[in-house]
């Protein structure tokens, strides 16, 4: 380029700062091959900035400032005493700026389909790939936070969770028992049972005191666990809630109150398929409790649930009672008889 020939010899004394906090200190300036090259005073070159890249920061006005394309911290302050540098540093600018490819067809043409690349990814991929992000990155106790703040939302349908002291220390041994993270147990709800964000699974009272045994009850919780390995209660929320409360979420920590009240109401409305045979079945198994009580709780005739029957990992064998009888008449008096 004819103009950075003219100005290859050109120096001239500025001052200089690396960023926003550093302190400003005297440097010598010289253009080389399409670079500005700032130099220390005992001729150690400190940086290079591309002229390309180089902006003004106070145009028309002395001092001049300039600084890297995109890094207003790092300036470089030439005195009007510089006026030929300055002035070698603007016609330089000009000159690659005329230089640039000018925008036609083919610009616009790469210009739609990059918008529609863009747009195709906001539509397909970018909802599946921030809830991925948003399910790694919420801490445990921020999806217990969000199963409780639903609970409080069923309650005021259901009615509060049942709370006799001897029945909730009970249960608690019942969820520690299968390895459920907390349990509760609600007066009047529309299901039998469901889970929620955090590990809680909750339980409709009569499955426990309209039947002689716990493993009832306990064939309700291993249920809705093998229903919550199947897939995150945290993202069956956000299915629901959709990709502003999702967003919300992962950049605040919050969820907002009407998505709460939205998803409550939609499970207390929903059906619920059952899970895989083979992965609840195996929760029994590793749980030592029979499937057919449970199965028999589903369908006195048994009938439809033959496979729960058919297949109790538990037939046959000596198992240990859940718990004793004592217990079993505090965990049905939870609700207070």
């Amino acid at each position: 380029m004819t103009a950075l020939t003219k100005y290859a010899r050109l120096e001239s004394v500025a001052l200089w700062r690396a960023d926003m906090d550093g302190q400003r200190r005297e440097v010598v300036v010289c253009i080389g091959d399409a670079t500005l090259v700032i130099k220390d005073l005992t001729d150690q070159a400190l940086t290079h900035w591309s002229l390309a890249a180089v902006e003004r920061a106070n145009p028309g006005e002395r001092p001049a400032i300039f600084h890297p394309d995109g890094d207003p911290g790092e300036t470089l302050e030439l005195d009007e005493d510089e006026a030929e540098m300055i002035d070698a540093i603007e016609t330089l600018r000009t000159a690659i700026n005329k230089s640039r490819p000018r925008p036609g067809r083919l610009r616009s043409v790469g210009l739609l389909a990059s918008v529609a690349v863009v747009v195709a990814a906001a539509v397909f991929w970018l909802p599946g790939a921030l809830q991925d992000h948003t399910l790694t990155v919420v801490p445990d106790v921020k999806r217990d936070q969000i199963g409780t703040a639903l609970l409080s939302r069923i309650e005021r349908v259901s009615g509060p969770a049942c709370a006799d002291s001897g029945g909730i220390a009970t249960l608690a041994r019942l969820g520690a028992r299968l390895k459920a993270n907390k349990l509760a147990v609600l007066p009047d709800m529309t299901r039998p049972a469901l889970h929620l964000p955090g590990g809680l699974v909750v339980l409709h009272r009569a499955v426990i005191e309209d039947y002689e045994e716990p493993d009832v009850a306990a064939g309700y919780v291993l249920t809705e666990l093998t229903q919550s390995d199947q897939s995150d209660p945290l993202r069956d929320f956000l299915n629901v809630a959709g990709l502003r409360e999702n967003f919300r979420l992962l950049t605040t920590g919050d969820v907002s109150d009407r998505s709460l009240d939205a998803y409550a109401e939609h499970l207390m409305t929903q059906d619920t398929a059952p899970p895989p045979l083979a992965a609840q079945l195996a929760r029994f198994e590793a749980a030592a409790l029979r499937s057919t009580p449970y199965a028999y709780a589903l369908d006195i005739t048994g009938e439809t649930v033959l496979p729960l029957i058919e297949g109790d990992p538990m037939s046959g064998k000596l198992t240990e009672p859940l718990m004793s009888d004592a217990d079993w008449l505090r965990l049905q008096n939870i609700c207070g008889g």
